[in-house]
Order: structure tokens, then sequence, then C-alpha cells
């Protein structure tokens, strides 16, 4: 059972009522770094929301090749396993703990029933699809308008606000797949900001020093 004093920190605006009963009938998880917390084709029984640590959310090719869609954080849930969950379909994206991570699940019973019982949980799941989708249409853009180097101080940037850290743990091949590019053209980029004095390499992290800098016409 997870504490009520964690859920209002965690939520502020959810009425008394819901958090007591998000505390009694929510099951809590954790998982390792690196361990999966949905796979494709799972099927859902609960929607998940962080309460510690980072989640990585991304699709997954029939070759393995993997694409990122966005990271959870403490407070946040994920709006593909609200919808699956709702509609009783199974997974449709993966997510691994990037971080030691606890998670509360909600079964499915209750997503649907605190919608018309706690207004506070109506605006919880409808921002959360809210600020999902808005992400979504970000990623498009990314695809559709920019070019990769573009894309990927976008991506170093949401990297560094996510963790709330210079140092990024990160490595050349989990940025290429992450943006679904070859390793070959991420070094050769990364080498562009080195020089620039926008990041700094080393074997196990990636330093940022300044993104906003721009090369010199």
């Amino acid at each position: 059972m997870i504490d009520e004093q964690q859920l209002n920190t965690l939520f502020p605006s959810f009425e008394r009522a819901l958090v007591s009963n998000m505390a009694e009938k929510a099951i809590v998880r954790e998982y390792s770094a690196g361990e999966p917390l949905m796979k494709t084709g799972q099927n859902i029984r609960s929607t998940y929301i962080i309460t510690k640590g980072l989640v990585k959310v991304y699709r997954e090719d029939e070759e393995g090749d993997e694409f990122f869609m966005y990271y959870l954080q403490p407070g946040q849930a994920c709006a593909l396993s609200l919808i699956d969950a709702t509609r009783q379909e199974t997974c449709e994206i993966m997510a691994r703990a990037m971080t030691d991570t606890e998670i509360i699940g909600i079964p499915l019973e209750y997503v649907d029933k605190w919608m018309t019982e706690y207004k506070s949980w109506y605006q919880y799941v409808l921002e959360t699809y809210r600020f999902r989708f808005e992400e979504l249409l970000t990623t498009i853009d990314h695809i559709a308008f920019r070019h990769m180097d573009e894309r990927l101080l976008s991506y170093l940037q949401k990297k560094q606000d996510t963790l709330k850290a210079r140092r990024i743990p990160v490595s050349v091949t989990e940025i290429a797949t992450d943006l679904n590019s070859s390793r070959e053209v991420i070094s050769r980029l990364l080498k562009k900001l080195v020089d620039r004095g926008q990041v700094r390499m080393d074997k196990s992290f990636l330093e940022v020093l300044d993104l906003d800098l721009r090369e010199e016409a």
C-alpha cells in the first residue's frame, strides 16, 4: 500500500477521497534500472503512474530497432497504457526503467469509475492525453521538418531537462537508436558539437556545455 502523504505530494490537486482510494486500490511495483515495464503484445490490466525514478517509452519494429517516444517522470502516467487499459487491448509500446523505479498500477475498473466520480482524476487523464498528443506532434515535426543535427540538439536538451543535470549517462549507440539513425551519423554530429564547445564526450557520459551556441557563418 502506498503512503497517502506521498500521493498528496505528487498530486496536490487530487481530492482527499481520491487519494485514499488510490492508496487502497493501487498496486505498488518496483523495477531495477534496465528492467522492462511493458512489452509489445502484453495484456494491459492497469494504468501505470510513476512515483519514483525515470521510465523510457519507445516503439520497437520487427527487426528490434527502437524509436524513442518520451520519458515518464514521477507524477506522470503513460497515456497509451490509459488508452490500452480502457479499451482492453494489448500493449503497442515498450517501456523500460532508466533508473531504479517505483510505479503504482491503477486497476482497469477504477480508471473508468474514477472518471465520473472525481473531477481531478478526469482532468488528470485529459491533461495526460493532451500533453502526450502535443509531444507526439513535436516528434512528427522533428522527423518531417528538421535535419538530424537539429533533432540531436533537441534530443540532448530534452535529456538534460529530464535528468536536470549537465552530465548525461548516454552512449552514441543509445542516441542513434533513440533517433533511429546510424552510429556513424551520430558520432559525426557529436564531433561537430565537441569542436564547437557545445558538449564534452567521455566514455560513460556526455556533458552538456552550451546547446545555445551556433556555428559561425
